[in-house]
């Protein structure tokens, strides 16, 4: 940071933040990767949601940001706002790194993730202020709002001034809550090898007690939980427990359900599975709307991987929102909100149809790069085959990505290993028929982008995908034996942004 930056008032680095968004180049407006009904950065990078909440009527998410680069760098917090879950706003930056606490010398500091809550009518942000180099590296801090637009830090500094204890991995990462008139707080932490949450009380959002692990790793699911997020689901006292274990190989993020505490702070858990099966998900936060539904976002992004879209200035998006149910049997569902029905277009259906052994089946009626399908497949009717579907194919057939289910072994599979320029990978998951013996396969594709929700939300995979502009086919196809496609219907979907 040049010295005239690191030296300017928490307001004269917000002004410079939105200045630099304000002078975006065209690349980023007119980016082949752009997606047209998502959340996604003006310009420069994004990645964890943060501070989920829909307060005065207005559904508000926060996000990590560097608004000057398309790379992680010192993290700001970004800003959106909706009535309806579905079009959104760029309000200014709400947070940048500008105290002790929160802002350093090097690359390595930020106003990192955090969470958002509503104190008497003050819109409270909570987030973890980091900074490399610094003892301790990470605390927990305070901003507040008035008109949920113009933010200002906790003058007494950092309202968690750091872990419990000595020899931990990552202390971040607040998610707050209040229960009767107390507000409690989860803390990613790890330590010994074991990912833990741990759990802080207050009568204020200021002064804070810790209260002890309210929950850890079995040893086999990962040494460090970024992003904990505890909270109530169903209509029997369960609660839902979502973490992203970092070090546990292909699985990006965690849920567990079970029973939680409030006299001992322990969470009790019942049951776990991974929430999303693909590469591209990650740091999922939730907030109940006024409707009593949990409404989560995940970052349609991971670590490591390539990403196209910063040569055109930009980098990350968020899921489409969805909402969460509990199963009788203990699970997590997902679900896209309704509200995103409001972005259908122009309407295919296609009635039953057999597929061929070794066959494909072009759709010429349906094409595009922004696409809602719903497919069912009756496996019944099938023979051991594999079927499914090609997406963003190219009209040579070298270019698309397949969704394809294998009824042999009962496996999805997402395969986009000739998706385009981005990484290749299958995404693989077990999946029953649901009890009539149908597979319901629903995809929102869009332009860099596939979400998919397997028979009504009992799986969900979401990956990146980097295709030619020119790849918009849809092919059905069987191998190994026929399949039978009992109906499918797509839809085109509107764009939210001006600019796509």
């Amino acid at each position: 940071m040049q010295e005239t930056q690191r030296n300017l008032t928490h307001k004269g680095k917000i002004a410079l933040a939105n200045e630099a968004i304000e002078r975006r180049p065209e690349s980023v407006k007119n980016g082949s990767f752009r997606l047209r009904y998502h959340l996604m950065p003006p310009s420069g990078w994004m990645n964890d949601p943060n501070g989920l909440i829909q307060w005065n009527g207005e559904y508000h998410v926060f996000y990590q940001h560097d608004p000057f680069q398309p790379k992680q760098g010192p993290m700001h917090w970004g800003h959106a706002i909706s009535t309806d879950l579905v079009h959104w706003t760029h309000l200014p930056v709400a947070l940048a790194p500008s105290e002790p606490y929160d802002c350093g010398e090097s690359g390595g500091y930020g106003c990192w993730s955090g969470s958002a809550v509503d104190d008497n009518g003050v819109l409270s942000l909570v987030y973890t202020g980091h900074v490399d180099g610094r003892n301790p590296v990470e605390v927990q801090c305070l901003t507040t709002s008035a008109d949920g637009v113009h933010f200002t830090k906790h003058p007494a500094g950092p309202i968690i001034p750091g872990p419990p204890e000595e020899g931990g991995f990552g202390f971040r990462d607040p998610k707050v809550w209040k229960y009767e008139d107390v507000w409690y707080m989860v803390v990613g932490y790890g330590k010994d090898g074991l990912g833990k949450a741990l759990l802080y009380a207050s009568d204020d959002l200021r002064k804070w007690r810790y209260v002890g692990v309210a929950a850890e790793s079995d040893g086999t699911m990962g040494n460090m939980w970024e992003c904990p997020d505890l909270f109530p689901l169903g209509d029997h006292g369960r609660h839902v427990l979502i973490v992203s274990p970092m070090n546990m190989g292909a699985a990006k993020t965690l849920y567990m359900t079970g029973d939680f505490d409030y006299g001992s702070g322990r969470f009790h858990r019942r049951h776990y599975a991974r929430l999303d099966y693909g590469f591209d998900f990650y740091a999922p936060q939730t907030m109940l709307d006024s409707r009593g539904r949990t409404i989560l976002f995940g970052w349609m992004n991971i670590w490591g991987a390539r990403m196209p879209e910063q040569a055109e200035g930009w980098m990350g998006a968020m899921t489409v929102p969805r909402e969460l149910t509990l199963a009788a049997d203990g699970t997590v569902r997902m679900l896209p909100v309704p509200e995103l029905e409001a972005l259908r277009g122009s309407h295919t259906a296609i009635g039953g149809l057999e597929i061929d052994a070794d066959t494909f089946i072009p759709l010429p009626e349906i094409r595009g790069d922004t696409l809602e399908i719903i497919a069912v497949f009756d496996t019944a009717a099938s023979d051991e085959a594999e079927f499914g579907l090609r997406i963003r194919c190219s009209e040579d057939g070298s270019e698309f990505t397949e969704i394809v289910y294998r009824k042999a072994d009962r496996k999805l599979l997402m395969d986009r290993s000739r998706s385009g320029i981005g990484d290749g990978g299958v995404s693989e998951v077990p999946l029953s028929p649901m009890e009539d013996g149908r597979i319901k396969l629903r995809l929102f594709i869009d332009r860099s982008s596939v979400e998919l929700f397997a028979n009504d939300g009992r799986i969900t995979v979401t990956n990146r995908i980097y295709p030619d502009p020119s790849s918009t086919a849809v092919r059905l196809f069987a191998r190994q034996g026929a399949g039978v496609l009992e109906c499918l219907d797509a839809w085109e979907m509107k764009s939210i942004w001006p600019e796509t």
